[in-house]
């Protein structure tokens, strides 16, 4: 019944063309406050001449890393309160498709957010404006790629391997996902908002699962159209690493957000916010209408609490 159930969820997703793989992220209806959406280049040929690496230092930096024949750029922001050779934890975030890190970024505001409690924040570049995620959209060695990323920023921006983490939008949630199951021994805890554990493996592969723990926290809008694609993502993710759900509870005074837990067999747990009335948005940012939770507060909450 439970394969039957699973089947009619990916059914009615395909038939909506899901944000996070089936179509372009569709974003809010009518945001309030979102930045003009923005474009970059393709990826440019490792042989063409480059910038000189940043130095270590306070400030936004563009990386330009070579990758499977082409040169892929990260914009890279360190706090004020960052010193060079001190072990920092790095925060990598995904942008939606077809997007870019420059509107992740403004859409997000992490780098506030790193500002207040101190890490970097890296935003990669996808060649072609979306990700290699489970079951779509390219053929580019993305998992590679962003080990590739940390391993420089752990040995020329001190950061620390055992506090390392991503988060994503949309497609880029879908990314998020597929880093837990690959990256889990250089990422120890996700963040997706606004995507789903769906699409390719993720659907019939029971042993499609982190073969070392990594915690996941994901917010969930209830009238974002990829919804029951995303709720039914969050069961199968329990089931493949056995995780017991603790009584959901709302977390707001509304009662309009609810928050569930699950511990699961191998150490990790899985935390996912269902935002009552939200569409395909981040919880918090300005880019969006208003809600009662501050997701990145939140999620720097949860990724303090874990680490490698």
């Amino acid at each position: 019944m439970r394969r039957i159930t699973r089947l009619i969820a990916y059914v009615l997703v395909l038939a909506a063309g899901a944000a996070g793989c089936g179509g372009p992220d569709p974003g809010p209806a009518a945001p309030t406050g979102a930045a003009a959406p923005a474009t970059t280049a393709p990826a440019t040929r490792s042989d063409t001449p480059t910038a000189p690496p940043p130095s270590p230092a306070p400030g936004d930096h563009t990386l330009h890393l070579p990758w499977e024949g082409r040169t892929r750029d990260t914009l890279l922001h360190a706090p004020p309160g960052y010193r060079p050779g001190t072990p920092t934890p790095l925060v990598v975030v995904l942008h939606g498709r077809p997007s870019n890190a420059t509107a992740v970024r403004e859409t997000s505001r992490l780098d506030a957010t790193a500002d207040r409690h101190g890490f970097l924040v890296a935003y990669p570049n996808a060649p072609q404006r979306a990700w290699n995620g489970i079951g779509c959209c390219t053929d580019a060695d993305d998992v590679g790629f962003l080990r590739h990323l940390v391993g420089e920023l752990v040995a020329t921006w001190g950061v620390d391997p055992a506090r390392v983490y991503a988060t994503g939008f949309s497609a880029g949630a879908n990314m998020a996902w597929k880093l837990a199951v690959e990256g889990s021994d250089v990422f120890a805890a996700v963040a997706p908002v606004s995507g789903g554990f769906t699409g390719g493996r993720a659907y019939d592969d029971s042993g499609y699962k982190p073969p070392r723990p990594v915690s996941v926290i994901t917010f969930v809008g209830t009238s974002d159209r990829s919804h029951a694609s995303m709720i039914e993502g969050i069961g199968r993710w329990r089931d493949n690493l056995a995780c017991r759900p603790g009584r959901p509870a709302f977390v707001d005074p509304g009662r309009g957000i609810g928050r569930t837990t699950a511990k699961c067999a191998d150490g990790s747990e899985i935390v996912d916010y269902v935002v009552t009335d939200m569409g395909h948005a981040w919880p918090g940012s300005p880019a969006y209408p208003p809600v009662a939770v501050d997701a990145n507060e939140v999620i720097w909450d949860f990724f303090v609490r874990h680490r490698r």
